[in-house]
């Protein structure tokens, strides 16, 4: 592992992992990797809040900053909640989850796993029934509050990687019967190609055979 892996791994530990894009990236890696880079600042995180700054901060060797609020403030942790009445199952909310926090299929109701939802909203506004909304998260117990919040972030980042790698996958299988169809209608169109040259080849024996008659024929 280089040192600017290392620093990304490191940046990407100490971020919440709710993956909502507020710091303008498309999510906790892209925004790590953008810090380290020198393309991103430490206080565009508005889960992380002061807390994930100064640990930032700490972890770079430079002076701590106030949250830039252009990137949102924030806010008490919440889970989305699906009105599962008026639920109309379009899967735009599976698609736009970020940790696969939500189950269900095309045409049926879909639902929340709570224990895994990140408090991201990125499945509200994809909603065109609007029967999403975001309602307060069981809190954790002061006593265990840091480790369990590590834990969730530590599980919201294995889910999203895993959520990644399945879209790759499914990108590539989308990919492998596209070219299985295309080369399905290559061989046909080379069988019929063939096909034709052959009726051709008959047509043309049979004139041949018709003329050669008629020269008879004649003669005769």
């Amino acid at each position: 592992m280089t040192d600017k892996s290392k620093l990304i791994e490191q940046i990407d530990a100490i971020l919440p992992q709710t993956q909502c894009g507020q710091c303008g990236y498309s999510g906790c890696l892209p925004y790590a990797t953008a810090i380290a880079e020198g393309n991103a600042d430490i206080n565009q995180c508005p889960p992380g809040d002061a807390e994930g700054i100064r640990k930032l901060a700490a972890l770079l060797g430079v002076a701590f900053k106030p949250l830039n609020t252009l990137h949102g403030v924030p806010k008490p942790k919440s889970v989305a909640f699906i009105n599962e009445e008026q639920c109309i199952g379009c899967t735009f909310c599976l698609q736009a989850c970020p940790v696969d926090a939500i189950v269900g299929a095309a045409k049926q109701m879909h639902t929340i796993l709570a224990a895994e939802c990140t408090g991201c909203e990125r499945c509200v506004a994809p909603c065109p029934v609007d029967c999403i909304s975001m309602i307060p998260a069981e809190p954790y117990p002061a006593s265990d509050a840091q480790e369990m919040k590590q834990k969730a972030a530590d599980r919201a980042r294995i889910r999203h990687q895993s959520r990644l790698q399945r879209l790759v996958r499914e990108k590539q299988q989308q990919a492998q019967k596209l070219a299985q169809k295309s080369q399905v209608v290559d061989d046909f169109a080379s069988e019929t190609g063939k096909a034709d040259l052959k009726k051709t080849a008959i047509q043309a024996a049979m004139a041949r055979v018709l003329a050669t008659r008629t020269e008879t024929s004649d003669r005769q």
